[in-house]
């Protein structure tokens, strides 16, 4: 088998992984410089020509599909390379040591390399679409019912030994659903403010209370429940903007009423390092006191527009 991730993908098509005249490099796959000239040009382009029309109601939401066009094919290529590893997983199993069944377990080998590779390139043009989402609504991007795992520093390319791929893939899965660092929970419901300026003045107090809390921990993950609507879409735009990974715990509606409280149970199972605690209802009450109960910090900023209760007022 060839050494280097470039040699295993030469004379493969991305699309069909067969046999093709010509090899193909990962310079056949667009520079970041054009992805990013090219996506940013047609945004531009798409909420330009909506703006000031009936459509321009629909921009979030056109914006969402945008960013999910490549999602979506990353997923695709992903699955491919979970089919490809299977494939290379069940010719391990089987080995005869024949030169027939070497050459098999190489060629799927190399597929499963091109999927990943497809995949990575697709994840990139995501993320930079994500950032483009991000830059025009205020929010990070998040799929409806899927994770957003980003690949790109957690796969191994140059996969020469098919037991060798089998475990770096296992591996690299792994660190995509389970980023490393040290759980904080956030939680927080959905508020109304009397004016903008308050609403302001909120938004700016989150960013802050994070910033404090990354200044205290900085591998830091940060673990919420992914609501769109309420406090959660403030701290995933914060966590978007700082670099901080992300894991999100939406509710089990099968759960009925209890949802909310099992919830509770799966976040504080990570054994976070802190619980930041804004405005919330009856479970976000019970959040914190299970919080105290199990001794992790609570940072409760449950007060007038974000701020400690206990602080004076202003």
């Amino acid at each position: 088998m060839h050494t280097s991730f470039a040699d295993q993908l030469a004379g493969l098509d991305l699309a069909g992984f067969s046999i093709g005249p010509a090899p193909l490099s990962t310079s056949d796959f667009p520079v970041r410089e054009a992805v990013v000239q090219t996506l940013e040009a047609v945004w531009s382009d798409l909420f330009a020509m909506v703006s000031g029309t009936a459509l321009e109601a629909d921009a979030e939401d056109l914006g969402w599909a945008f960013v999910n066009i490549f999602h979506r094919s990353a997923t695709r290529k992903s699955t491919s390379l979970d089919r490809a590893t299977d494939e290379v997983r069940a010719l391990i199993a089987t080995a005869d040591g024949s030169e027939v069944h070497t050459h098999d377990l190489e060629t799927h080998v190399e597929r499963a390399q091109c999927a990943e590779s497809a995949m990575l390139a697709l994840e990139e043009m995501r993320e930079i679409a994500a950032a483009l989402y991000l830059n025009e609504f205020g929010s990070s991007w998040k799929p409806v019912s899927s994770s957003r795992f980003n690949h790109s520093a957690m796969m191994t390319s140059a996969l020469v030994e098919g037991r060798d791929f089998l475990r770096a893939r296992a591996e690299a899965k792994r660190r995509a659903a389970v980023p490393e660092g040290t759980p904080v929970v956030f939680a927080g419901g959905r508020t109304r403010h009397a004016t903008e300026d308050d609403a302001l003045i909120f938004g700016n107090n989150v960013w802050a209370t994070l910033d404090r809390v990354r200044d205290r921990v900085p591998d830091m993950v940060l673990i919420h429940g992914g609501d769109t609507k309420g406090v959660d879409r403030l701290a995933s735009s914060w966590a978007e903007r700082r670099g901080i990974p992300q894991v999100t715990f939406s509710l089990d509606m099968r759960l009925g009423a209890r949802a909310g409280f099992k919830r509770n149970e799966r976040m504080l199972s990570l054994d976070p390092r802190y619980v930041v605690a804004f405005p919330g209802n009856g479970v976000l009450e019970r959040l914190v006191i299970e919080a105290k109960a199990r001794r992790i910090t609570v940072v409760d900023r449950r007060g007038p527009l974000g701020t400690s209760p206990k602080a004076p007022p202003g």
